[in-house]
């Protein structure tokens, strides 16, 4: 009996074990994939020039990628800055203030919000943020901060949970209040762990597709402002993808898009589970 139970702890060990090894060989498959299918644009353009250049005209020829990038910052950044702070103070509302009833009607709300397709943000944004704003950047980082926020608010809380209690009753013992210890204890304590989340919110907010392909307006030109319209990258490749493949190295500028993302989410998504571990280590000691 013993030794079939050893033969059982070893043979689920070994699958796991297989299971990591082909989901990292996954990624390391795509990565290759895409790399192999840009080869032809990367061969016959330097870096540089792809990066910074803000000619696109496919018909010519030139694939110039600094409009993309410029717009996926923008739309990014936007987002990032209305969805931190409203999410930052809800979880602490949720972790420090609130009920337990009030906690059972928002969590289900917020899995709800996570869970819903991206065309429905997009509708969303068309029916009632773009008659205000148009379609232009700030309409897209407004859609895309409502989308992060579950997952902004979601990190957050296990992040702020993760603080031990006995942490803010030695605090509360020296005399602070309830948000004295929040300011100088939690936040201080969870400030990489945050800085992670954000990471994460990041990388999350840099692949949406339909909903910002539906509300940036989607012109390729260097915006200046966010109330230009832009034109991000997962946008550029979802709404060229199958159309003019017939023009040379067309397919390949869409394959370099999509690499210059996988590598981008790739290093925030690295970063943001190195931070992590500090913290959970930090925790434990």
């Amino acid at each position: 009996m013993k030794s079939l139970c050893i033969f059982k702890d070893r043979a689920a060990g070994g699958v796991m074990f297989f299971l990591t090894i082909a989901s990292i060989l996954v990624v390391g498959a795509m990565a290759v994939g895409l790399v192999v299918k840009s080869m032809p644009l990367l061969e016959s353009r330097p870096l540089s020039e792809l990066l910074f250049s803000s000619e696109w005209k496919p018909l010519r020829g030139e694939f110039g990628f600094f409009p993309f990038l410029a717009g996926t910052l923008w739309v990014t950044g936007i987002a990032i800055v209305l969805a931190l702070p409203v999410s930052l103070l809800t979880a602490i509302y949720l972790v420090e203030y609130a009920r337990r009833r009030v906690k059972s009607y928002v969590f289900p709300m917020l899995d709800i919000l996570a869970g819903l397709p991206s065309v429905i943000y997009g509708v969303w944004g068309v029916l009632l943020i773009v008659p205000l704003a148009g379609y232009t950047l700030l309409t897209g980082g407004i859609v895309l901060g409502v989308m992060i926020l579950p997952l902004l608010v979601s990190l957050l809380v296990e992040i702020f949970s993760a603080v031990p209690s006995s942490l803010r009753d030695a605090s509360a013992s020296l005399g602070a209040t309830q948000w004295q210890s929040i300011k100088k204890v939690v936040l201080r304590k969870t400030s990489p762990g945050i800085l992670a989340a954000v990471v994460l919110a990041i990388s999350r907010a840099l692949g949406e597709t339909i909903a910002v392909l539906m509300v940036c307006g989607n012109l390729p030109e260097v915006p200046h402002s966010m109330m230009e319209a832009g034109y991000p990258l997962p946008a550029l490749i979802a709404n060229n993808y199958g159309e003019m493949l017939s023009l040379p190295l067309y397919e390949a500028a869409l394959m370099f898009a999509a690499l210059i993302l996988f590598v981008v989410i790739l290093l925030f998504n690295v970063t943001s589970r190195v931070i992590l571990y500090r913290v959970e280590k930090k925790f434990a000691l």
